[in-house]
């Protein structure tokens, strides 16, 4: 956990080597015009960085989540865009390897795995966003197909995507009448809504799925019917970690910017870092990077051991998140004028990472989740 070992060193360097040489050319020019190139997204699965954690039989390269952490925060480093793709990308696979069938399995998955499809998670709605039960989309099963028809939010690969993994009622009111099942991205009655404009990750898109008598397969239902909310779960749990490896990433290469501008840049003859004020801004911002890597190498650690993670992965989530925005913005602060414009990516990482306390569930429904362990701790439930 403390140190690296030779072979994940190896993985570090190599996703490190590749995110740059992939988006690097384009990326700034990609951010201001909120573009997104599904090509690169391909190129990075054909380096191995789309199936992390999926089984070699699967496409993948069969490691834990640890080295999958590793990876997303080099990929995050160069682009938060892309490193959120690869890792929304990764949620199918990690719901269809725990919980789908094997037809599933064979279909879908070493595709996802190898990026030469790109997957997406299709949750929230326009009035269910951290109630995810109370969720109002519909399947309803006719003969052999579900047909499927509501509203989806904030799909990010929405349009682009070959594979959504969609959560729909097919019972009662709340969590036990939800049902999570596999739609091709072609499927007719798949259309898209608006594309959100956002302030950050603007690389990556965000658009609004609606199924309009979208028939699929029954086959094609993960799990048994109201399986659907603990599928979700399952999937947030593992995201957690994700995101929080991403904001590492972040705040990382804001950290790396701003401490090389404050070695170079010199005021009254000495370089700015020398300056207590600058200075320990910097070194908080390291306290903060360590920190918050250390508390997601150990949420990934228990989750590749196999032992409870849910409450770690939230604390990650919370910590790294939370330490990114501060370390962006200090980031920002520390080039002064320079910060606060394009000429320096600062800007972008501070964009970027305030959207990091919001998805996978708000940091406020992190505490929620820490809260909640805590009491059963104490209180002996």
């Amino acid at each position: 956990m403390f140190e690296l070992t030779e072979d994940q060193v190896a993985l570090k360097e190599a996703a490190a080597e590749a995110a740059t040489a992939i988006l690097g050319e384009t990326l700034k020019e990609d951010d201001e015009n909120e573009v997104f190139r599904p090509e690169y997204l391909h190129a990075l699965g054909e380096a191995g960085l789309c199936g992390v954690q999926s089984a070699e039989e699967h496409g993948g390269l069969g490691l834990g989540y640890t080295e999958y952490a590793i990876i997303l925060e080099e990929i995050a480093k160069v682009s938060a865009s892309y490193a959120v793709g690869v890792a929304v990308t990764g949620l199918p696979q990690v719901i269809l390897a725990t919980m789908g069938s094997q037809e599933q399995i064979d279909r879908y998955l070493p595709q996802l795995a190898m990026g030469e499809t790109i997957g997406a998670f299709a949750l929230s709605e326009p009035d269910s966003g951290s109630d995810a039960a109370s969720l109002q989309a519909t399947a309803e099963l006719d003969g052999d197909e579900y047909v499927l028809n509501g509203t989806k939010f904030w799909i990010t690969h929405g349009g682009y995507a070959d594979v959504y993994i969609v959560m729909a009622r097919t019972g009662g009111p709340g969590a036990r009448g939800v049902s999570a099942f596999v739609v091709p991205g072609d499927a007719a009655g798949l259309t898209y809504g608006k594309k959100e404009e956002k302030m950050g990750l603007r690389s990556s898109p965000t658009v609004e799925l609606v199924m309009q008598n979208v028939r699929i397969p029954a086959s094609n239902l993960i799990g048994a019917e109201g399986d659907g909310f603990k599928v979700a779960m399952s999937a947030l749990d593992s995201g957690r970690i994700t995101i929080a490896a991403i904001s590492v990433g972040i705040a990382q290469a804001a950290l790396d910017t701003a401490a090389e501008y404050a070695t170079q840049r010199k005021q009254f003859n000495k370089a700015i870092i020398d300056f207590q004020g600058v200075g320990f801004m910097l070194a908080d911002m390291a306290c903060q990077i360590e920190s918050s890597r250390l508390l997601v190498r150990k949420a990934a650690a228990l989750r590749d051991a196999g032992k409870p993670y849910s409450h770690i992965a939230a604390m990650a989530k919370c910590v790294a998140t939370d330490a990114s925005v501060l370390v962006a913005t200090d980031a920002v602060q520390v080039l002064g004028g320079y910060g606060y414009t394009r000429e320096y990516p600062v800007e972008r990482y501070m964009r970027d990472a305030k959207v990091m306390q919001i998805v996978e569930g708000t940091n406020q429904v992190q505490r929620v989740v820490i809260s909640r362990h805590l009491k059963g701790i104490y209180s002996g439930e």
